[in-house]
């Protein structure tokens, strides 16, 4: 179940979006928590293919997606197809 408030998107339009500079998070534990859920996404993603919800803020409000993560750099998630989504707009994942 989607959280209230959220759109979902298919990870093929997050290219077109664009997001604020600025961190989304603004409690360390917060940041922590979705440092540690990034990491575990990724593993999942790379050993069984497992999809991810991602929550995400763009200039336009608050979205989600269902995708596997396949790489992380220090500023955003790697996608499928080459799609980046900055880490710095990640509200949450579920796993």
């Amino acid at each position: 179940m989607l959280m209230e408030g959220y759109s979902l998107v298919e990870k093929e339009e997050i290219s077109g979006f664009h997001f604020p500079t600025e961190e989304i998070l603004t409690r360390e534990a917060d940041l922590k928590d979705r440092a540690v859920a990034l990491e575990r996404a990724i593993a999942l993603g790379n050993l069984e293919h497992q999809k991810v919800r991602i929550y995400f803020s763009d200039n336009e409000g608050s979205k989600v997606v269902e995708t596997t993560i396949w790489g992380i750099t220090d500023k955003a998630i790697l996608l499928k197809k080459n799609v980046l989504l900055p880490k710095n707009r990640i509200i949450k994942l579920e796993i």
